[in-house]
């Protein structure tokens, strides 16, 4: 058996985008005389409009196979783990995320490990607190690539989630990143960038986010002259 997905009131709902359904061009009366018509006459009568863009058109339920297996310790992860999901979403890549624990729940951890890449999944993404230990649980069981993200904790910070994630033995290597949400969304975007290596549209999208993010410190340091300017 499967370790569980995580429920819709936990995780957002996956969506995507699909195309409307056509339909049936509609009656319409005459245009009064002197008025323009917005289609260029043919032979078969108005040209039709083109179609929205996929961000107007309804949505779906995704369901695509997930590559990415996002796992974390506690569902008391969630609120620092968003910044993973916002992310895998706003990327388009398909996930599946899980509570298990490499303590309380030994035996599952080892079934999601052993089995992730016959189940389709070509990056583990796991977060834990305190003993952090599941990622480098995942990265025991399975050749994917396994990205640590240390949690922060009340006793020490995350120092301890750190140390535990990133102190790996030689040969089972963890890509371990930042503690917390920084290293949440430093996790989707480093599995998005080697989803990309093979993806030239996933690719596309990194290099818009690299320009969105050059934009913004353009904005910032616009505005910080203007305010250093007008305080003289």
């Amino acid at each position: 058996m499967l370790p569980p997905i995580f429920s819709v009131s936990v995780a957002r709902r996956r969506l995507r985008a699909m195309p409307p359904s056509p339909r049936p061009p509609a009656s319409r009366p005459p245009p009064p005389p002197g008025e323009r018509s917005r289609g260029r006459e043919g032979p078969a009568g108005p040209e039709p409009r083109p179609e929205g863009r996929p961000g107007e058109a309804r949505t779906e339920p995704d369901m695509r196979p997930p590559v990415v297996g996002v796992v974390m310790g506690s569902d008391s992860d969630l609120p620092v783990m968003q910044k993973c999901i916002d992310l895998l979403e706003q990327f388009d890549i398909p996930y599946e995320p899980s509570v298990l624990s490499a303590h309380r729940t030994p035996e599952k951890a080892h079934e999601y490990g052993s089995t992730a890449r016959l189940r389709g999944l070509k990056i583990v993404i796991a977060a834990a607190g305190g003993a952090a230990h599941l990622a480098g649980v995942m990265a025991s069981l399975t050749t994917l690539p396994v990205i640590g993200i240390p949690m922060p904790t009340a006793s020490l910070g995350g120092a301890d989630s750190l140390y535990s994630t990133v102190q790996m033995p030689a040969g089972i290597p963890v890509a371990t990143v930042a503690i917390g949400e920084a290293g949440a969304a430093n996790a989707a975007l480093l599995a998005a960038e080697i989803l990309a290596l093979n993806d030239e549209e996933l690719h596309h999208r990194l290099l818009g986010y690299r320009a969105e993010l050059r934009r913004k410190v353009a904005e910032k340091n616009e505005r910080l002259r203007e305010q250093l300017s007008s305080a003289r």
